[in-house]
């Protein structure tokens, strides 16, 4: 097992939407990891509070997201970029916090936790730090997980780490699962799955659940 590196090799923080020599560098990926912090899972109740982002070569940027705020522009051209892959885990809530609290409309889509249940079918542990500890030998701290996101001028350097974390790892477990995926024949499968996810996250957001089941 290895120990999550101490800080990237570069990390930024901006406030409200990234400064346009990081959107440059970013839209120049063919892939992202991105995370988002929230006051609380109901969208539209729990406003969103951070944007976490970083590439293959572990630049990572924070952005804090004002109370009120209602754009960032920077980050709404970088994310709807058809070119640049976005990768979560458990996109659906990521996708819908991102279109409930700043417009964004997140296309396309890689989400790791589907890609997990549909890959790892030996084990029932889909959560991140299980499927980092796996597939990079990663031991990620959640200590920070439940905490006041809100306060984004007065974060915490243990919640900026935290923050950090959880997309750092997110890239090379997106390659090992694409592995996975193409050796089991369920690649194409997970590429369906992933192009639901915009719809699925505009369902949560408007309330509608088990809209599938009879």
């Amino acid at each position: 097992m290895a120990e999550q590196s101490s800080s990237p090799a570069e990390f930024a923080v901006f406030d409200c939407d990234l400064d346009a020599a990081w959107t440059e560098r970013y839209l120049e990926a063919p892939r992202l990891a991105v995370d988002t912090e929230a006051m609380g899972l109901i969208h539209g109740r729990d406003r969103l509070c951070l944007v976490q982002i970083a590439d293959a070569e572990d630049r990572v940027a924070c952005v804090r997201i004002g109370l009120g705020q209602t754009e960032a522009l920077n980050l709404k051209r970088l994310f709807e970029a058809s070119t640049v892959e976005k990768v979560f885990h458990f996109a659906r809530f990521d996708v819908a916090a991102l279109a409930a609290g700043l417009g964004i409309d997140v296309n396309p889509v890689f989400c790791t936790k589907v890609g997990s249940r549909l890959g790892r079918t030996y084990t029932p542990r889909h959560g991140l730090k299980d499927l980092v500890m796996e597939l990079v030998g990663v031991e990620l701290d959640k200590g920070a997980q439940s905490s006041d996101w809100g306060r984004v001028d007065e974060l915490t350097d243990a919640q900026l780490a935290y923050a950090a974390n959880d997309v750092r790892y997110l890239l090379p477990a997106r390659e090992r699962l694409e592995q996975m995926l193409r050796r089991e024949g369920r690649w194409d499968l997970a590429q369906r799955c992933f192009q639901c996810v915009p719809v699925v996250a505009e369902l949560d957001r408007l309330r509608f659940h088990q809209i599938f089941e009879h």
